[in-house]
């Protein structure tokens, strides 16, 4: 099942995509459903299976648009660096690491984007709100939590997951570089587009089997698999809850493969006009253009 927020003239709502993308209008065939995706994943079980009830007898939603699953999440969206070991490499030896002392980290790398960094698909990334004309574009697959706790064990923890959904982690390079930690160079306004739909956990697969690719302008820059992880799902959800609590509805930004535009000689930054599309399929494309 593939879960959506959409806004039309009446305001802003859950739905489901079908097999041909279409909208369905969860809330028009269940009035009773959570009126948001955080409450509906908090809701649990019965909450999802409410709304799958639902998704077999909604109708389509015409003229609707699709903004991030979760618009406004309750707390920073957790994101894991060099987390590909080809991606690891290309950081490392880009010149704009200037932190790490060793390649490939012994533990995961997190930090965290703000809730206000959160855009949906099609939204403008906002590269003017950079000064220093560094912008680049990282493709992940996130994880969305369902069930929270601390002190999750690796083997627990995929019942936790609730599913999968799609992040450009926007970065400014040299915002990064200068400040060390990354937060304010990845953590910009607009800077985090999400989506467009989460899939299910149960649709996804244990362990998921997905994969991702990323386009700038058309051209084929990121393709990877999720299992050419370093660091798997289960390691990143032990890690990170051992003495922070996951809630439903937190955001796990899993990491980028090779192929961002510090890979390249001379960089690859993005401009006004570029559009950056990035595809897992079983989730959708995320495509945004560049302001």
């Amino acid at each position: 099942m593939r879960l959506v927020t959409f806004r039309d003239g009446s305001g802003t709502r859950i739905g489901a995509l079908d097999e041909a993308g279409a909208v369905l209008d969860l809330a028009a065939a269940d009035p009773a459903l959570p009126g948001d995706m955080l409450a509906l994943i908090r809701g649990g079980e019965g909450a999802l299976a409410a709304a799958r009830a639902a998704a077999g007898k909604a109708p389509i939603a015409e003229g609707v648009t699709i903004i991030a699953p979760i618009p406004r999440p309750a707390k920073n969206v957790f994101c894991v660096g060099k987390n590909y070991h080809e991606h690891a490499k290309e950081f490392a030896n880009s010149g704009f690491d200037a932190t790490a002392k060793e390649v490939v980290p012994e533990a995961p790398v997190v930090f965290s984007k703000p809730p206000t960094s959160v855009s949906g698909p099609h939204d403008p990334i906002p590269s003017y709100l950079d000064a220093s004309a560094s912008t680049d574009y990282e493709g992940e697959i996130a994880v969305v939590i369902g069930k929270g706790g601390r002190g999750i064990s690796e083997a627990d923890a995929y019942a936790h997951v609730f599913g999968y959904t799609i992040v450009n982690d926007v970065t400014a390079r040299t915002t990064q570089h200068r400040h060390r930690q990354w937060i304010l160079g990845k953590g910009i306004d607009g800077y985090c587009p999400m989506g467009p739909a989460i899939v299910t956990a149960d649709a996804a697969g244990v362990p998921p089997r997905l994969s991702i690719s990323t386009w700038v302008n058309g051209e084929l820059r990121q393709r990877a698999s999720f299992g050419d992880l370093i660091f798997g799902i289960p390691t990143l959800i032990a890690a990170i809850s051992a003495g922070i609590t996951l809630e439903p509805g937190d955001i796990i930004a899993t990491g980028t493969p090779a192929g961002v535009g510090i890979g390249f000689t001379p960089p690859k930054f993005l401009k006004p006009g570029d559009v950056v599309r990035i595809e897992v399929p079983g989730i959708g494309v995320l495509e945004n253009p560049v302001a």
